[in-house]
């Protein structure tokens, strides 16, 4: 079973019913590692070496985060500056995150209706994403399609506990998934 690094970043977790539900749903599974950024960062001053070690230890990497002026919560942005060193993630000798499984899985307060090309965001959730598709790239990990949870606000605690179920499955099926060896 594949080990599984849910690297969550939300500044205002406490407030917010979409992720706290998510998150029930995988903080304890079996294989699973919830590291929540700003409860071990709350002065943004990163143990680099030790999240290098936790990149190893794991691997699928999830950035789980809410979508924040159309990215990342600053925390999140901080560590991938800093714990993605040339030369150890990326660049010549840069190897140590090679065929890691990756992706997003975030949430929107905005609909679905609002990311597209004819919504007042102009752009898909994808599009919007891209920034963190070409680091994984770089990085030489296989980027997935992310997982979104959109139009948080306007959703019954019922359906969050749907896409709570459907976050829990895409866990189980990426642990369980075979990597193939090519020859």
């Amino acid at each position: 079973m594949k080990k599984v690094l849910v690297l969550f970043a939300h500044p205002k977790f406490e407030k917010s019913r979409a992720n706290t539900i998510l998150v029930n749903y995988i903080r304890n599974k079996e294989g699973v590692t919830f590291h929540d950024l700003y409860e071990e960062y709350p002065d943004f001053h990163i143990d680099v070496s030790y999240e290098k070690k936790l990149l190893q230890e794991h691997d699928v990497i999830v950035w789980h985060h809410p979508m924040y002026w159309y990215s990342c919560p600053p925390l999140l942005k901080q560590w991938i500056d800093m714990v993605l060193e040339f030369n150890w993630a990326y660049g010549p000798k840069g190897k140590a995150l090679t065929s890691k499984i990756c992706l997003n899985a975030i949430t929107t307060g905005g609909s679905k209706e609002l990311y597209c090309s004819q919504g007042s965001n102009s752009y898909t959730i994808t599009e919007f994403l891209r920034p963190f598709e070409q680091t994984a790239n770089l990085c030489l990990m296989n980027y997935r399609q992310p997982f979104t949870v959109m139009g948080t606000y306007r959703l019954t605690d019922e359906q969050l506990s749907e896409y709570g179920s459907q976050y829990s499955s895409l866990i189980d099926s990426l642990q369980n998934e075979k990597t193939v060896l090519s020859t």
